[in-house]
């Protein structure tokens, strides 16, 4: 922790509404075809396989559906010993990292979205009585924005995120700090005192989405860029139509920015064209486009971490905190879920994104918005090793025990291993099996490969195993760091089993959305500035008027 930047935030850390700790990671799965999956995590909240839902106004409604639903796309792998998977840990999470390729704003864009394919939309709207139907689908994973929306502005829950014109989404006002003063529009809107009993939280649907802050400010920048949507629909909208209309058209760009911009930066491009043409081979083949999706285990609890690999140690943040001192464990800090915001009632202005360090807008015309020259940050290359801070997250971030700080427990690297053991996941070979099978041309890594990696600093060695231990972790590679060690040798992209699970199964949640790209083949997004193009930097160009002053506020 960088002790000069935080002696002037610091405050008491607050504990999070009815005591509880929001999880950096779900603890319990029900799987279809096997019920509730629990969690070998003593710590964890016991699993949840039926809930009745009720109101005020209206009493009991429909009762008992599972907390989110997840399917199995391979079998059963085999537990590895957590001896085992504790070395391989410490393996991936210690020594050096390398910087890739891609500009580091997608790191969190990726969280984002992780965040909105694993929201449970049911969890914002028991304003109503659920039918069983509504209770599946708002249980399901698609790529609705649902952790933007929630359940709409005429739900009875959801109507607090939204303005008295039930069409705009609030916006938080950050707070002045020295001759930073508060600006409107860079914060997530915030409720609560701070008091032991009105916590300070995220008035959001997904509080997850203000676990650190650089997914914080990527939720705030969609809440603006949906505003800036609305702003252009121009009068002869009905004002029953303009909150409808613009969250399809919010919805189908993001999607288009999803498929164009975000897949194709972190896989191998031909498998996105592949899936995106000739459609799914793995992941529910031949579904029906209207029925439900379900989350495939193997996405969530392995190839779609990923991101982990690509989080940095410290970044060039803004103009206050240049030159690396935007450390990770202060993006925590000054958070509502990890941290206390530093005691502030929001985020202090000295925080707020310069989003020219993390997304490139040079290079779609726009070099007006080029960073100082050093300050750009890049992701970490995806690889089997993850930053030194990951070994010991803050403990609010995964509801740990104050015993738990700087323990194995507190390690990443361990929990995602351990989860998927929990699970019984497949194996990176057992999916590679399952690939060929169904005619996806993959090739299941060798043992050399899977022992030596790519090499070099950013490679995670097996040295610390003993030879019966790696013997039977090269045998049934835990697919997590099987993903991994396949975009490591693919020069930091998902290529093979990896990102074959990845794309097909954005592409079924896409065709599973209310509104879909997969579905609307004809669409083509109008908002950029050029035809047929919308990536992330160009989303962020309308929700920031284009203007310098509002990109990256603090200056350079």
């Amino acid at each position: 922790m960088r002790e000069d930047a935080r002696k002037s935030q610091v405050g008491a850390m607050s504990p999070t509404p009815e005591g509880r700790t929001p999880r950096h990671g779900r603890e319990s799965f029900f799987i279809e075809g096997e019920g509730v999956v629990g969690s070998e995590d003593p710590t964890a909240v016991p699993p949840t396989t039926a809930r009745a839902h009720t109101t005020a106004a209206s009493g009991p409604a429909v009762a008992a559906a599972p907390t989110f639903r997840f399917s199995r796309l391979g079998p059963k792998g085999v537990r590895l010993p957590e001896a085992t998977l504790r070395k391989v840990a410490f393996a991936m999470t210690g020594g050096s990292e390398v910087d890739g390729t891609i500009p580091s704003g997608y790191t969190y864009l990726g969280q984002f979205v992780d965040h909105d394919l694993t929201f449970d939309a049911t969890t914002v709207a028991f304003g109503d009585n659920v039918s069983p139907a509504a209770l599946l689908q708002g249980r399901s994973p698609t790529l609705d924005l649902d952790s933007l929306y929630g359940a709409g502005p005429l739900d009875p829950v959801s109507a607090e995120f939204y303005e008295s014109d039930h069409t705009r989404l609030k916006v938080g006002k950050t707070t002045r700090i020295g001759g930073d003063q508060a600006r409107v529009g860079f914060d997530l809107p915030r409720v609560g005192t701070g008091s032991a009993s009105a916590a300070r939280k995220a008035a959001i649907p997904d509080r997850r989405n203000d676990e650190n802050l650089a997914v914080a400010q990527t939720h705030a920048a969609m809440i603006r860029f949906h505003n800036r949507v609305v702003a252009g629909l121009g009068p002869g909208t009905p004002p029953a139509e303009r909150f409808e209309k613009a969250r399809r058209k919010v919805v189908l760009h993001y999607q288009w920015m999803l498929r164009t911009d975000y897949l194709a930066r972190i896989c191998d491009g031909d498998v996105v064209t592949d899936v995106f043409t000739d459609g799914r081979k793995v992941v529910d083949p031949g579904a029906d486009p209207l029925s439900m999706p379900t989350m495939p285990v193997e996405f969530s609890v392995g190839a779609f971490r990923l991101g982990h690999s690509m989080i940095r140690e410290a970044y060039d943040w803004n103009a206050r905190f240049p030159n690396g001192s935007g450390s990770l464990d202060l993006l925590f800090f000054f958070s509502g879920t990890s941290g206390d915001l530093g005691g502030n009632p929001t985020l202090p202005s000295n925080w707020i994104a310069d989003w020219r360090r993390l997304y490139r807008f040079a290079q779609i015309g726009h070099g007006e918005l080029k960073p100082p020259a050093g300050e750009f940050n890049l992701a970490r290359r995806i690889d089997t090793r993850l930053v030194d801070a990951l070994a010991a997250l803050p403990v609010r971030s995964f509801g740990g025990a104050d015993s738990d700080a700087f323990t194995i427990r507190a390690n990443l690297a361990f929990r995602n291993l351990v989860r998927a053991r929990m699970m019984r996941l497949a194996s990176g070979q057992q999916m590679a099996a399952l690939m060929r099978a169904a005619g996806v041309p993959v090739t299941t890594l060798t043992k050399a490969q899977l022992r030596e990696g790519a090499g070099g600093a950013s490679s995670a060695r097996l040295d610390g195993l003993t030879d019966p231990q790696r013997e039977a972790f090269l045998a049934d590679t835990p697919l997590w760091f099987y993903v991994l060690r396949e975009a490591e040798l693919n020069d930091g992209r998902l290529t093979g089993v990896g990102a074959r699970i990845v794309v097909e199964t954005f592409h079924r949640a896409m065709e599973g959305s209310s509104h879909s790209i997969v579905r609307s083949p004809g669409f083509r997004p109008d908002l950029g500035e050029k035809d047929g193009r919308f990536r992330m930097s160009d989303l962020l160009l309308v929700a920031f008027e284009g203007k310098k002053a509002l990109l990256a506020p603090l200056g350079d």
